[in-house]
């Protein structure tokens, strides 16, 4: 399983930038309380404890229940892989001694929740076989070792991503003709379901909200099932769509304008709302680059659409995305509470991001838009072809 065998490769580098000696990734009953990083590790959940060992010398090791055994051997990713009947203990103490690390890094983490995988019963056990071979005091977060791994996208992870990306816009594209005066939100997220089972998409996110669709004003806004409402003419339409693709997701956001009687184009207001978006998400392109952090792009998009006279969004401007439409621990953000240390992260070549600045134009709806890009050596490029004109609805 190529991915596999890369990612487990690419940890072991990183463990050598950041000078860890080793990451164990520890689970039980994966299927029920699994851990975010497990789908890097192995293809396929497991049951009783298991302990994915991976070493900054290179070794990587895999003690799982005996039934498990044959299933973590066919990823071809470790060169070692045990199988236990009564217990992990003794074969996870064993490793270790002979591997004799001066940092072992697990998965916790008090700001990011992609890094946050360990239980707090499986963390009090680790820690206490760990105390008994006089190792207890070598755990350290593997913070920085997971958010890594998760946004330094690979080409083969990339290609998901763009695929997934390709496909959402298919049916957008093919949305904007059954677009119509009388139809209901549920109507048109229906039609785009029923597009995305043609092509054997998944959805990014829960399908009750994939896609969120959202036409006039006073609506839930985001995060919501799309309603009985009706487009009504003059008002603006939103929405909210995802798919997956080899495990990966897209999310993008697109607006649209129903014409008015007599209307040829969107009327002003409208026309300067979606023109200070776009605005906004091309500066906040501009703006990233290798280094800079997060809470410095959110900046650049939020004091645009602000000079503009609209309130600021009450959100980050962009998350990253991966294997979830949430992905990863750096966050193009402001510096609030709820963020943590999101927002202070440099950007990094390979992660992936989304663009999604809003505002209200009052009386006709929320104008959105939200692109994917890749941030590059020097820069970042879209992922998704970016929409620079309103989809105007006759």
């Amino acid at each position: 399983m190529p991915l596999i065998q890369e990612k487990v490769k690419q940890a072991v580098s990183i463990l050598e930038e950041m000078n860890i000696d080793c990451w164990i990734t520890f689970v039980r009953e994966s299927a029920l309380n699994g851990d975010p990083s497990l789908p890097f590790l192995t293809s396929a959940e497991v049951t009783w404890h298991s302990a994915f060992i991976i070493e900054r010398a290179g070794g990587a090791t895999a003690i799982v229940g005996q039934y498990d055994k044959k299933t973590v051997e066919d990823t071809g990713a470790y060169d070692n892989v045990i199988g236990f009947v009564e217990g992990i203990g003794d074969q996870l103490q064993g490793i270790l001694n002979k591997i004799s690390p001066d940092t072992i890094a697990l998965n916790f983490s008090e700001g990011s929740e992609i890094a946050d995988g360990i239980t707090h019963g499986m963390f009090l056990t680790i820690r206490r076989w760990l105390d008994e071979i006089g190792m207890a005091d070598r755990i350290v977060s593997a913070e920085r070792v997971v958010s890594a791994l998760r946004e330094r996208k690979s080409p083969a992870e990339l290609g998901h991503i763009r695929h997934a990306i390709r496909m959402t816009e298919e049916i957008f594209d093919a949305v904007s003709s059954f677009i119509a005066p009388g139809k209901t939100e549920k109507d048109i997220a229906s039609f785009m379901k029923a597009e995305a089972k043609k092509r054997n998409a998944g959805m990014a996110w829960e399908p009750t909200a994939c896609p969120a669709v959202f036409t006039g004003p006073d609506t839930a806004g985001a995060h919501y099932a799309p309603t009985n409402r009706m487009v009504e003419r003059g008002h603006v339409l939103n929405m909210d769509f995802g798919l997956r693709s080899g495990e990966y997701c897209s999310d993008m956001q697109r607006t649209f304008y129903i014409l008015d009687d007599g209307e040829s184009t969107a009327p002003p207001d409208v026309q300067q709302g979606f023109d200070t978006i776009r605005e906004a998400i091309e500066q906040a392109r501009l703006a990233m680059a290798p280094g800079v952090l997060g809470k410095d792009v959110d900046a650049v998009a939020r004091g645009i659409i602000t000079a503009a006279g609209y309130d600021e969004y009450p959100h980050g401007l962009g998350h990253q995305v991966g294997r979830f439409s949430h992905d990863g621990t750096a966050l193009m953000g402001p510096p609030w509470e709820k963020y943590a240390e999101k927002p202070f992260k440099p950007l990094e070549p390979n992660m992936v991001f989304t663009i999604e600045p809003r505002l209200t134009v009052p009386g006709r709806g929320i104008v959105t838009i939200e692109e994917m890009v890749v941030v590059t050596n020097d820069g970042a490029e879209y992922l998704s072809h970016p929409q620079t004109d309103l989809i105007l609805i006759g």
